[in-house]
């Protein structure tokens, strides 16, 4: 069983945490995913392409932003219509790791993908290296499916990805509900 602290609760003061992006947001989008905190675990996808998924009834992209207006992160949702409710966690970024605002955005993204959207499912992959993640998605809840063997490129490498999951009886036992 998960320890208490995975609990994927809602804050009160995590109410405006996330807010949905609008295309004005995607150069700071492009930007963030370059970072070098950012590029060695996630896509690199250009403009255009940020544009046309935006723009996409399937997908949701989000943004918590600092006080200045500054985007501190940014996540990508996709497969909000599909008819089996799995929802993917495409992408989740922060520009400062390791102070807890990924947390805190994990928790606000599960509940909305359990809560708002009604999922039945919500998935993601996580690169096999990038074990500060894989310890996080564990810590939320999330369970580790497999390994998808060399299905990420980085680099003209090869690696593989974790395949993990949340499904809806879980997320109401780790709430009470």
């Amino acid at each position: 069983m998960c320890p208490t602290s995975c609990k994927p609760m809602q804050n009160p003061s995590d109410a405006s945490l996330l807010r949905p992006a609008v295309v004005d947001d995607i150069p700071l989008i492009v930007a963030m995913e370059k970072a070098a905190e950012a590029r060695n675990f996630v896509g690199q996808w250009p403009e255009e392409r940020h544009r046309q998924t935006l723009s996409n009834s399937d997908a949701r992209y989000f943004v918590s932003g600092g006080e200045q207006g500054e985007l501190q992160a940014f996540a990508i949702l996709r497969g909000i219509e599909e008819a089996s409710r799995s929802i993917e966690l495409k992408r989740v970024v922060v520009a400062t790791p390791g102070k807890g605002l990924g947390r805190r955005i994990l928790k606000q993204l599960i509940r909305i993908v359990f809560e708002e959207f009604r999922a039945h499912r919500m998935f993601l992959d996580v690169y096999e290296d990038n074990v500060r993640a894989r310890h996080l998605y564990e810590s939320l809840g999330f369970v580790h499916e497999g390994i998808m063997r060399e299905a990420g490129e980085r680099g003209g490498q090869f690696i593989s990805l974790h395949l993990m999951s949340m499904l809806d009886s879980e997320y109401r036992s780790l709430e009470g509900v």
